[in-house]
Order: structure tokens, then sequence, then C-alpha cells
């Protein structure tokens, strides 16, 4: 059998990977807040712990392995957006669930055992708030419910790697007067009338962030489970309060034995954000024309636990890859088993990267069916996810040399009538006309159309 190892962050060593039970493999996976499209750095993780999954599966089982991956369903920006764009509550977050779980189909994602809704679990939310209650861990303050992370404090910090002094030194933290100490979180809050609650013992409100996740994990995969994951920004605070309210809610278990955290993503070297102008979401590349397959393999080359630099040039490079790939292994059946060098490279850690290099070897030495096997381990090469290759690709330089060089002649006679032309019949096309001091590039839309350049 296979042997894998992870990363755990919370040793901060590489661990050989041994299962709680290897007949029920458990992992958990924080998942979205619904309130609007997933940008790309959203996708990271739920490509990193899809190919996770489908090691596991590959190790241990298709039906051995339970991965669980929440949609936090309530929440104040939740609200917000409902208020702002006058729509219920509900009718927000059914339709972005669904937004998300198309864009990460689109991505070749496969979905988890579970996706639990934090709403539906309220009821053990707030069991397990007073179970932490008449335990010491926790109390009632104004409506409120807060952990008290003093009964915790020997432990607290564990997994980021600080002790609580340094915290309260270095956070950002809610001073409130019903709090006992500065790093206490909120397990419960009072709902006004606008917003939505539930009856507690505590009076009508909602959950806190950090107990949605906790209370969902045990129902589903009890007290003690294999794998958490999540981005690096998920580490404090909001895993760290998960492991603090889970072990002390049910001590003898260990909440989850492994922590795999994926680093942040980048764009053309820079974070991503609105005011950078480089902030897009999943949706915006897929109707742009970039092929959800062609985002994974952007993604897979670069190991998980680095940052992750999206651009164009590596797009358009995978695009190219792929389309080899697939021309290659084009009416093959894949080999028995994905090649032992890739299956090496992504059970050392998931190391996605060494795995396309070894990929890149399979396809130079011809071995295609030993290549569409080891691509499908990671979600490449999917039957479902051909479509966008089937259509040829267009060579459309002759064209880029012609709008370029129809500019240079109108920067002379000021005449741009030919440019403005050629402009309208790209776009009509399907093509984004591109144009800087240095040339022209024609990117093709999703709604390309070819024959459209044939009277050009």
């Amino acid at each position: 059998m296979t042997t894998i190892k992870l990363h755990n962050t919370k040793t901060r060593t590489k661990e050989v990977f041994v299962p709680i039970d290897r007949k029920n493999v458990r992992m958990y996976v924080c998942g979205p807040t619904v309130y609007d499209r997933a940008h790309l750095g959203n996708a990271r993780p739920v490509v990193v712990f899809d190919v996770l999954f489908r090691l596991l599966r590959h190790v241990y089982g298709p039906d051995a392995v339970t991965y669980a991956r929440n949609f936090t369903d309530v929440d104040d920006k939740i609200n917000a957006r409902a208020a702002e764009r006058g729509r219920s509550i509900a009718e927000i977050t059914g339709e972005t669930t669904q937004w998300f779980l198309d864009d990460m189909g689109a991505l070749g994602a496969v979905e988890p055992t579970h996706m639990p809704r934090a709403t539906a679990y309220i009821a053990q939310m707030v069991a397990m708030i007073a179970d932490l209650i008449d335990k010491g861990h926790a109390y009632a303050a104004e409506g409120h419910v807060l952990f008290a992370v003093d009964s915790w404090k020997a432990h607290y910090g564990q997994l980021s790697g600080r002790t609580v002094d340094d915290m309260i030194a270095g956070a950002r933290v809610e001073v409130a007067p019903y709090k006992k100490n500065p790093m206490d979180f909120v397990l419960w809050k009072p709902s006004t009338p606008d917003q939505p609650g539930w009856d507690s013992p505590w009076g009508r409100g909602r959950p806190g962030w950090h107990i949605e996740c906790s209370a969902m994990a045990h129902d589903l995969l009890g007290e003690s489970f294999d794998i958490h994951g999540g981005g690096n920004d998920l580490m404090f605070p909001h895993h760290e309060n998960e492991i603090a309210q889970s072990c002390c809610a049910n001590p003898h278990g260990e909440f989850a034995r492994t922590w795999l955290h994926n680093e942040m993503l980048q764009v053309e070297g820079k974070k991503m954000s609105k005011s950078l102008g480089n902030f897009f979401t999943v949706r915006d590349l897929l109707d742009k024309g970039v092929p959800g397959e062609v985002v994974r393999f952007v993604f897979l080359q670069t190991h998980y636990r680095k940052p992750m630099d999206w651009t164009d040039k590596k797009a358009r490079d995978a695009e190219a890859t792929l389309r080899k790939w697939r021309a290659l292994t084009a009416g093959i059946e894949p080999a028995a088993s994905a090649a032992a060098a890739v299956l090496e490279a992504l059970a050392d850690d998931l190391n996605t990267a060494g795995a396309i290099a070894e990929m890149h070897k399979l396809a130079a030495a011809g071995d295609a069916a030993g290549l569409l096997a080891s691509a499908q381990i990671v979600g490449l090469l999917t039957p479902a996810m051909a479509a966008w290759s089937e259509a040829p690709a267009v060579d459309l330089t002759s064209h880029e040399a012609r709008l370029f060089a129809a500019r240079q002649t109108a920067m002379d006679s000021k005449d741009f009538s030919e440019v403005d032309r050629l402009k309208t019949a790209y776009t009509e096309a399907g093509l984004e006309v591109r144009m800087s001091k240095t040339g022209v590039e024609l990117v093709p839309g999703p709604g390309f159309d070819a024959a459209k350049l044939e009277d050009l």
C-alpha cells in the first residue's frame, strides 16, 4: 500500500499518515461563507483538498473515505448583502451556494461526501455551547455566550505557535465590557428583530462563526477524525478556536489529528485585491473563456504549502500543454494505475508540482495510457472536462499582426477607421482585443466563432 506523508501544521513536521480507522478515513475542510461569487483564492483549497480526497480514495478505497466541507449560511456579511439587495437571506444563500458548486464543478472538483449548511445544525451548536458552560469553559453575559480562553490557556495557541499573552499583545481583539479576557471569543450572540435568530437558553440569537465547524464536524465525523484542512489564513483564530471548544466539549477525543493548511494566492506577483484591480472570481475567468481544466492545471503546478502566483502566461502555457496531452491520449484507455513516480510524488505531502513533472516525462516518452491514468488521479484529462478542448485551436497570429499593422498606419495617417472596423469584427467574433504599445493579443472568449473571421 502507498505510504502517504503529510505536513502536520500542529506538529510542524512531515508525518506518515496513519488513519484512525483505515476503513473510515475522515476529513473536514472549512468551506465558504455564501454571500457572493467565489474569487480565485477561494478555489485553491477546494482544488488542493479535492486532490487529497482523490488520493485517499485511491489508497484506501472509494467507500472508505468521508469528506465533509461546510457552507456557512449564517453570517453578518450575508445579512448585509440581503439588506443591500432587498432580497431574503434564504434567496441569497441558496443562489450563492449553487454558484459555488457550479464554479467548483467547472474546475473538476468532486463533491464531498457531506456538505452541511450551518443553519441545519443550530440545535447541535446550542447543545455544545450549553455543555461548555456546564464544564466551566464558557459563560453567558448580556445575551452573549463566550468561550473562556483561560480555561484552556495551557493548550490554546499550540496550532499557531503563539501564547495567549503574545496574542493579546499583537492581536486586534474585540473589546467588550462583558468579556472576562480580551481573547475570549463569541459562541452565541443576540439577534435584533431584523436579523436571523433562533431560540436558545440565552435568548433569541445566532451562533458565532467558530462553533459552527466544531458542531458540524462532531456530528458528521465524531470526537476524533483524521484530517482538518483549510487556508492558512484560518489557522488563527478560526482553527485555534475550533480546537479549544471541541477538545473542551469532548475531552476524550482528539478532534483533528492532522492539520493541513494551503498558502495564499497572488496575481502576477501581487496580492489579489480590488484596490489593485487584480481581483477576479472563478466565474470571471470561465466567462472569459479560460477552461476550468486550465485553472486546475495552473493550481497544481505549485505545491500547496507555497504561495501560488496566477499569471496569464501560466494559463496560456497550461492550455497548450493540456491540448497536447489530450491529443496524445485521444481514444486511449488509461493504464490500470497511475505511474509509480506520480503516486510517489502525490504521497509525499501532496507534491502536485512533482507529479506534473513526472507527467511531462510520460508524455515525452509517448506513454499515453500511463499519462492518462496519472492525470486522472489529480482530476485532469477526465472525460467530463474534455468539451473545451474538442474545438480545434485557432492560430490568431496573422490577425494580431494585421491589427497591429493597421494601428501603426493609423498613427501616421490619423485615420483609425480600419482599426475600428477590425476591432469591431474581432469583438463580434467573440475575441477579446488587448492592445499595447508593443503588440496586439486576441483572446478567444466563451462565444468565440472562428467562422466569422473568414471574410476579414
